[in-house]
Parts: structure tokens; C-alpha cells; sequence
């Protein structure tokens, strides 16, 4: 067993020039170590690279150079196996329409030569809740529905690695409660590899162990989500007085501003500036505290710092 998930070493992709438009660098020597049994995020904005990225590990797009090996196995000299140790849930619902659902995940097992003995077709369904729906016409299935079907086929051939690309855009509150219930599952109780891109940042904070970012084809950031956390050390202290505001406080680092409801919010670098020096400036101005909270930066946060261009 390897003791990554996914290896990716100085991994290019450049798409030709087309109808005037000239070639396009995706990719610029990405290196990437994904652990396994570990929930990886995958963030970056529109245009970024790792849809190109994710085609790549699927084996649907031909990199251009540069090494992919996934569960131990060579892209180049074990495609087959490579293949056979991930599972894609994409983004776009493309699903036959006069399939069933469990017709789907039958075709899609034997298209990876699962033996009939070793289906896990009803199971599946049962997870992801269509077990009611397994012989009605893909066609019907609402938009929720289908991308629970594309859930179950990515899973039809046991595959260690599971890569989840925007799985919950678009999605009602209820459904993506349900996905992330079943990916919880299948990492613990499975030790199943899960890689996750969103645009729903506080989604990638609240489940992922590890995130990598990516911007304009080049990896800029790879670290564990609290690191990436503490990079940035801005925080917020929000102070309810017990009086209205005459003088604002003053003090070398501080940004305040004042809300329509009356608080008062202080921006400060942890690093540079204590909580105490903070309230002391507070005190200075004659301003009595009722309540007081601070709020640090979130991933959002780190992520727009890290994109800015």
C-alpha cells in the first residue's frame, strides 16, 4: 500500500492554439503529494487549473509532461490500474436518460469489469438515498437526485480514492448535509481518500485536513488548513458600549470603525498588537464595555490573499 494517495511531479498541460486564440499554459509544473486517508481540498478561482487537473487524474485529458501516479500506479506504464483506484464524481450531470439508476451504476460497474458477484448496486443506492428510485428513468430524477447518481457511480468499482469536483453547487441545504454525511462515512469507516474542490469555502474549512490552492496553472499554497488559517493574523474585536461614542479610540495598528447598530469594530495584527493594547486604547477614550468578542480570519480570508493578482 503507498503511503500516498496521489503523486504528482512537475505535471504541464498546454492546449493548442484554436482558431486564433493562441496556446494556453493550464498547467506550469504543478507538484502535488496527496496522504492518503485524508479529506484534501482542492481550491482556486475560475480558470485556475484544476478542473484540467482533476481531467488529468481521470485519465480524460493527455497531460503534457510531468508524472501521475495514483495508488502507487504510473499513469504511463499502469494506466489501467491507475484508473481503476480513483472515482470522479464530476460536476456537469451527464447521465443517460433512459437509464435507471440502477441500470447506471450496472453499466458503469461492467465498464470497469466489476464481476457481477462483487455489485454493490442496491447498497449504493441505499446511500445515497435513491433505493425508492432504482428503476424509475434517470430522465425524471430531479437535478438533486442526479448528482447523488453520479455519487454512486463514481463509487461502483471500490476505487481507494474518491474526487469530488463542486459536488454541492446548486444544491439545496438538504441534499449537500446528506453528501457530506456520506463522505464522512466513507473516509472513517472506509479510510477512503477524498478530494474535494468548492467554491463554498467554509465547506472546505469545516471538512477538509489538508488544502492546496491553486492560481493562474501554479500551485501557491499547499498546508494544512489551520496553518493556512494562521497565516493571517488580522483580527476583528467588536465592542458593544454601554453609551453612544463621542471618541472614537486611537492607537498605532488599530482601524476602527463604528457600525449603524452603535458597535464599535477594531480591526489589529495579532503579531504586532496584544488584545490588551487594544482595550487599554479602549479605556483611553472614556468608553465603557458591555460586551465584547473578537473574530479571526477565516479561509476565505487566506484565499483571497493568496489569489490577488
Amino acid at each position: 500500500m503507498p503511503q500516498a494517495a496521489i503523486e504528482i511531479s512537475g505535471l504541464r498541460k498546454t492546449y493548442a492554439a484554436q482558431k486564433g486564440a493562441p496556446a494556453k499554459e493550464a498547467l506550469k509544473g504543478i507538484d502535488l503529494t496527496i496522504p492518503q486517508g485524508s479529506v484534501f481540498g482542492l481550491l482556486g478561482p475560475n480558470g485556475a487549473g484544476k478542473s484540467t487537473l482533476i481531467n488529468i487524474l481521470a485519465g480524460l485529458v493527455i497531460k503534457t509532461a510531468g508524472t501521475v501516479k495514483i495508488w502507487g500506479f504510473d499513469q504511463d506504464v499502469n494506466p489501467r490500474q491507475s484508473r481503476a483506484s480513483i472515482g470522479v464524481m464530476p460536476q456537469e450531470l451527464n447521465l443517460d436518460p433512459f437509464f435507471s439508476p440502477r441500470g447506471a451504476l450496472e453499466v458503469q460497474a461492467g465498464l470497469y469489469g466489476v464481476p457481477k458477484s462483487q455489485r454493490r448496486s442496491d447498497e449504493i443506492l441505499e446511500m445515497v438515498g435513491l433505493s425508492d428510485k432504482a428503476h424509475a428513468y434517470a430522465r425524471t430524477l430531479s437535478g438533486g437526485m442526479r448528482r447523488r447518481l453520479l455519487l454512486g457511480k463514481a463509487l461502483v468499482h471500490h476505487p481507494q480514492i474518491l474526487v469530488l469536483d463542486e459536488p454541492t453547487a446548486g444544491v439545496d441545504i438538504e441534499l449537500r448535509q446528506m453528501l457530506w454525511d456520506n463522505v464522512r462515512k466513507l473516509n472513517r469507516e472506509r479510510g477512503m481518500t477524498i478530494i474535494l474542490t468548492t467554491h463554498y469555502l467554509e465547506e472546505a474549512e469545516e471538512m477538509c485536513d489538508e488544502i492546496a490552492i491553486v492560481n493562474h496553472g501554479e500551485l501557491v499554497a499547499r498546508d494544512s488548513t489551520s496553518a493556512l488559517l494562521g497565516r493571517l493574523d488580522a483580527k476583528s474585536m467588536v465592542i458593544q458600549p454601554d453609551a453612544p461614542i463621542e471618541t472614537p479610540p486611537k492607537a498605532e495598528g488599530l482601524d476602527v470603525s463604528l457600525r449603524d447598530d452603535g458597535s464599535l469594530v477594531i480591526n489589529y495584527h495579532a503579531q504586532q498588537t496584544p488584545a490588551e493594547a487594544v482595550l487599554e486604547a479602549v479605556r483611553n477614550a472614556g468608553i465603557r464595555i458591555r460586551d465584547v468578542k473578537t473574530q479571526e480570519a477565516d479561509l476565505e480570508d487566506v484565499f483571497l490573499e493568496l489569489t490577488r493578482s
